[in-house]
C-alpha cells in the first residue's frame, strides 16, 4: 500500500526558503516519475516540478530558477527546495506520481508567502 507524508512547510517572508520533504511508503518508488504540487486557495492543483528515476527534472515556468526537486530513491524520499519564494507561492503543496494516482493525495503542507 503505498502513503506519501509531506513536511517542511511554514510561515515565510517574501524572497525567503524553505526546503519540503516527501516519504513515501510501498514498494516501486525507484521506478516511479515524482512531482511536487501545489493548490492555493480558489484554484487548481498545479503540478509545478517534476523528477524521473534517473534524476532529470522539469519545472513550471512560474517555478523554474528558484526550485530544485530532488530524490533519494535508497531512501524513498522527495524533496524540494524552494528559493526566492513569492507571496503567489502560498498554497498547500503535496507529492505525488507524475501523473497523479488518485488514491495516493495526502494531506499536503501548507507553504505560507507573507510579510
Amino acid at each position: 500500500q503505498v502513503q506519501l507524508v509531506e513536511s517542511g512547510g511554514g510561515l515565510v517572508q517574501p524572497g525567503g526558503s524553505l526546503r519540503l520533504s516527501c516519504a513515501v511508503s510501498g514498494s516501486g518508488f525507484r521506478f516511479w516519475k515524482m512531482g511536487w504540487y501545489r493548490q492555493a486557495p480558489g484554484q487548481q492543483r498545479e503540478l509545478v516540478a517534476g523528477i524521473i528515476s534517473g534524476g532529470d527534472t522539469n519545472y513550471a515556468d512560474s517555478v523554474k530558477g528558484r526550485f530544485t526537486i530532488s530524490r533519494d530513491n535508497a531512501k524513498k524520499m522527495l524533496f524540494l527546495q524552494m528559493n526566492s519564494l513569492k507571496p503567489e507561492d502560498t498554497a498547500v503543496h503535496y507529492c505525488n506520481t507524475a501523473p497523479a494516482v488518485q488514491r495516493y493525495w495526502g494531506q499536503g503542507t501548507q507553504v505560507t508567502v507573507s510579510s
